[in-house]
């Protein structure tokens, strides 16, 4: 079976896009765990699936990890998706409405060609996240081999863990993150944020992705590390993330509020690649 594919990034964070809407699609966790491989696949941190709305939305939108695994938000994700429904003349709707499995996002293409999405209101909670926990607390320690962190828990329609680090570059996110993402309080696992204050609007952030390790950019983990910042009342309401891959903007006004993202979406390249049998697929 011969696939149409787009690759696209959003400040580093990779995707391969697929158009199920237009083309017939059955991908299993292994052949997606084959196209994420960087030197027999394509490569990507996570695959999207463009598929048609099943309620009131104008499209579905199914994410998957390079491991294989389906999971429920991708804030780098859902910009790449608006600006490929756009580029593939699926819509010309400035702002739509989009289904993924925790709900409707609302992403909006800008004048300028920045993507604005609407990523929902923070789950604080810990049984939404989920997270074991007796009670909803600011911060919570979280033992690591011999050491303790303390971590600020929350859902962005995904789990996040962040923590406040005094260097980026010092943190130690390739040994400790996996620890965290697979910890037992994490019943569905967690992406682990490591966020760097250097202002009140300004941060600077790594994040170790469930699933796919550290990635260049995290959306969902840029808002997560926001929303953390602004409980803590270390941050303002408006704050610049910078990552290894670039920058994001993110708005957040407080609990019970939606979280706002802007940042861009590029596309890289559009093939097509064969899906034989292992060791024997193609790109062009």
């Amino acid at each position: 079976m011969k696939l149409k594919f787009t690759k696209m990034h959003g400040v580093g964070n990779d995707f391969v896009v697929i158009d199920a809407i237009s083309q017939s699609v059955s991908l299993s966790p292994e052949v997606i765990r084959q196209l994420a491989d960087r030197h027999l696949g394509i490569g990507f941190d996570q695959l999207l699936l463009v598929e048609r709305a099943r309620g009131n939305a104008d499209f579905r939108y199914r994410i998957f990890n390079a491991d294989g695994g389906e999971v429920e938000q991708c804030g780098n994700g859902a910009r790449c998706f608006v600006r490929f429904v756009h580029d593939h003349g699926l819509t010309d709707q400035q702002t739509i409405r989009v289904e993924t499995i925790r709900g409707i996002i609302t992403p909006t293409l800008e004048e300028n060609g920045e993507i604005t999405v609407n990523m929902g209101i923070p789950r604080l909670d810990p049984a939404e996240v989920p997270f074991t926990a007796q009670q909803r607390a600011l911060t919570y320690p979280l033992q690591i081999d011999d050491h303790s962190v303390e971590i600020t828990v929350l859902s962005m329609g995904n789990p996040h863990a962040v923590q406040i680090v005094p260097d980026i570059e010092l943190a130690p996110v390739a040994g400790e993150g996996p620890m965290i993402e697979s910890h037992p309080a994490f019943p569905q696992r967690v992406n682990a944020g490591y966020m760097q204050i250097i202002d009140r609007s300004h941060i600077r952030l790594r994040v170790f992705e469930r699933g796919a390790g550290e990635t260049m950019a995290c959306g969902t983990g840029a808002c997560a590390a926001v929303v953390s910042g602004i409980l803590r009342g270390v941050l303002d309401n408006q704050v610049l993330v910078s990552m290894r891959g670039g920058d994001l903007r993110i708005c957040w006004l407080g609990e019970n509020q939606p979280v706002w993202m802007t940042g861009p979406a590029v596309t890289v390249f559009e093939g097509v690649i064969d899906l034989r049998d292992s060791g024997q697929r193609r790109r062009d």
